[in-house]
């Protein structure tokens, strides 16, 4: 049953940004981009509809396909109908179940379907970045760790991710880590990257790959070079860094340790550059160190590039720009494993791995624009209510009078 029109809106949503009509986009008109899969014979529920359902229930907190359905089954019959669920339906009361959920995931255009989110939150992304800054996007890959069978091999997604607002971009599934330099230009084709750092760690290092983002995306870079690139690594860690004072440092203290960070920047010559890493302008190190409470100091350099000219970007966005790069690990994949239980998910068939990582991108990504700092707390809020996800997504729905 929906709560009560008098019952007090939690704190948490209280914070959130503007709701009203024409402040949010709408989502149903992204997923009526996407094919249905299914027989046009039998069909109860619209594909709209049934991803509408999907798509509130993770931003209300939902892990699995079963909490999908149990959010439907909660919802009311105004609501419903907002999403798009036919008279018919609702006329016997049904919602989608379970079953016809899962159907719908396993067969879905995983393509089309994380085209029309990418595309979903990118518009959203627009009316939240800040222009004092250039912007970031983080290219990233995680490993779906509950997807394996005993004849199937884990999934791997590469996405694109906004550094300070987390958004998820674009997405694609490779299959394989090592897959990732092959969907590097896929992935971020479709985006309007001119004058945009993207970030990447050394697998993306490719000559073609960097070639391309500069030359035709128009974009900048900063490639972090591991030690699984001996060559490039060596090339970097030989420069004269003892020759060269300490540009900009940053401490802080938290997750049960103290972190200090300092780096160094220097001119790249030509020729460095020509080998590795086509218009490569700057040379980075980052010396940090980490001292978790009780426990030894650890120190480690590491070493970056970047298209950027020193009069282009200081010692100090740099530095920001590549922990920014680290941070998609907590500010995305965290969340995805811990609130929602990602790498737990034993979902396996066909597209709905993907499809419910592509919810929960969905959801972190809205609630993130919004301006929620704690998604866990947030979703919690949305939970017992099924009506208050529905403008998040920008519905608002007539028809029901418990409206938020």
């Amino acid at each position: 049953m929906p709560a009560a029109a008098s019952s007090p809106i939690p704190a948490v949503l209280v914070k959130l940004g503007p709701l009203e009509p024409g402040q949010v986009a709408d989502l149903r008109p992204y997923f009526d981009s996407i094919p249905d899969p299914r027989s046009r014979r039998g069909r109860w529920y619209s594909l709209t509809a049934i991803l509408m359902v999907c798509a509130c229930a993770v931003v209300s907190g939902a892990r699995s396909i079963d909490e999908l359905a149990e959010w439907g089954a909660r919802a009311s019959g105004g609501l419903l109908a907002a999403l798009g669920v036919r008279r018919h339906a609702l006329r016997w009361r049904r919602t989608p179940s379970p079953a016809t959920i899962g159907r719908v995931l396993i067969a879905v255009d995983g393509d089309a379907l994380d085209a029309a989110v990418g595309a979903y939150l990118t518009d959203r992304h627009r009316t939240v970045v800040s222009t004092a800054h250039r912007r970031a996007i983080a290219v990233d890959g995680k490993t779906l760790k509950g997807s394996a069978r005993l004849d199937v091999t884990r999934r791997h997604l590469l996405s694109a991710v906004s550094h300070t607002t987390v958004v998820t971009l674009a997405q694609a599934e490779v299959g394989a880590k090592t897959n990732e330099t092959t969907h590097f230009k896929p992935l971020l084709a479709p985006l309007d990257l001119a004058g945009t750092l993207v970030t990447f760690d050394a697998l993306h290092s490719v000559k073609a790959n960097i070639t391309w983002l500069v030359e035709t995306k128009k974009a900048h870079y900063i490639a972090v070079i591991k030690t699984n690139q001996p060559t490039a690594h060596s090339q970097l860690a030989t420069l004269p860094w003892r020759d060269i004072a300490v540009q900009h440092t940053h401490s802080e203290v938290g997750h049960g340790r103290r972190e200090s960070r300092s780096i160094k920047t220097c001119g790249i010559a030509d020729e460095l550059g020509g080998i590795a890493f086509p218009h490569a302008k700057l040379a980075i190190r980052v010396h940090r160190r980490r001292r978790p409470t009780g426990s030894r100091e650890s120190r480690e350099s590491v070493y970056a590039v970047t298209s950027l000219e020193a009069h282009q970007t200081s010692p100090a966005d740099l530095a920001a720009a590549i922990r920014g790069h680290w941070g998609v690990e907590n500010s995305s994949h965290h969340i995805r494993d811990v609130t929602f239980a990602e790498d737990a998910s034993t979902v396996h068939t066909g597209a709905a791995p993907r499809a419910m990582a592509t919810f929960r991108n969905l959801a972190i990504g809205v609630l993130k624009t919004l301006g929620a700092e704690n998604i866990a707390k947030t979703t919690r809020a949305i939970r017992d209510e099924p009506r208050r996800a529905l403008p998040i997504l920008g519905i608002i729905n007539n028809q029901d009078t418990h409206g938020t």
